[in-house]
């Protein structure tokens, strides 16, 4: 197979600007006849190209003028889950003047930074044949002055690039397998937790997974945070103290490119809203939690996670419609 993943990177930016007489040309030559698209709510599942061309791709050439691609971490590689194939995984940023809604949220007339976590199945012929797409819609409310939800936990940001300038279709001699074995037993021994303090046995340390100065970019609702207190305080313990009996893990994907790895389940997390969060109240509902994981690490440790999370389907879930709220 060739690299599957430059040709499809090429696809994705240049669906965002080819001229609209040749979009329908070049989605036909990208995708299959029953490529399946599922998007964070309230998009949901797309089925075949017009769906996908009528749902995804002209809503954003629509709502932000001259948009435009900008990616910050591209990788690809065989899936050690099932239904296994070649797949791609992306941070990437839509960037635009936000100047007509997009899936119900109300423009600003200003520019704006929309960060999504995507990934993609790529046949042999390299033509994409599924894809799960998180966009990050709560942060874009945030950016055009209609943040629906209570001051964010961690620090609010454009989601950086890496620290290494190196996530874009990676090239190097690092061990793509080693890095994403040591992502899933970092994954591993993390499920488990003390529910006085919330810690994980062997995550830091000397012999733990992640670097000391390891940062977590989390998504619109919980913010980014430095170090493992940081990311204690700002997401672990809200997070577990609301839904403590939480369980995650159940991926479709799971790849690993280098100094890269990236994960994703749709959904990934089960749990019982047992506790507040970001101002609902405890409901006692059973919920589910699509997320996607994105993960740098170096000389045997993890140094960054990006993270995206489908907040607006979960809210749904515990009773409020985050888009519908706003004014």
């Amino acid at each position: 197979m060739s690299d599957f993943r430059r040709i499809s990177n090429t696809f994705l930016n240049d669906v965002l600007t080819v001229p609209r007489n040749e979009l329908d040309a070049l989605i036909f030559r990208h995708l299959t006849d029953a490529t399946i698209w599922n998007i964070a709510h309230p998009v949901n599942r797309l089925a075949g190209r017009e769906e996908v061309r009528d749902g995804f791709f002209l809503p954003l050439r629509e709502a932000f003028s001259h948009v435009r691609r900008r990616d910050e971490i591209f990788i690809g590689g065989p899936n050690r889950r099932s239904p296994g194939g070649h797949w791609i995984a992306a941070v990437t940023h839509y960037l635009g003047n936000f100047e007509n809604p997009l899936f119900g949220v109300k423009p600003s007339n200003n520019l704006v930074f929309l960060r999504s976590g995507e990934f993609y199945r790529v046949e042999p012929d390299g033509r994409i044949s599924e894809a799960k797409i998180i966009v990050d819609l709560i942060d874009l409310m945030r950016q055009a002055g209609r943040f629906p939800l209570p001051e964010m936990f961690g620090t609010e940001m454009l989601f950086p690039g890496p620290a290494t300038h190196d996530g874009v279709l990676p090239s190097g001699s690092a061990d793509g397998e080693e890095t994403l074995d040591l992502c899933e037993a970092m994954l591993d021994d993390l499920t488990a937790f003390d529910p006085e303090t919330f810690t994980s046995s062997g995550q830091t340390g000397d012999d733990g997974y992640w670097h000391d100065d390891m940062l977590w970019y989390g998504p619109g609702g919980i913010g980014s945070n430095y170090r493992w207190s940081g990311f204690e305080k700002d997401h672990r313990a809200p997070f577990l103290t609301a839904f403590p009996d939480r369980v995650g893990g159940n991926h479709y994907c799971r790849i690993g490119d280098g100094n890269y790895a990236a994960v994703s389940g749709w959904p990934s997390m089960t749990m019982t809203h047992k506790g507040d969060y970001l101002g609902v109240p405890a409901s006692g509902r059973s919920l589910t939690l699509r997320v996607m994981d994105f993960y740098r690490c170096a000389g045997g440790k993890i140094m960054e996670n990006w993270v995206m999370l489908d907040y607006i389907d979960l809210f749904q879930q515990m009773g409020r419609d985050l888009i519908g709220e706003q004014t």
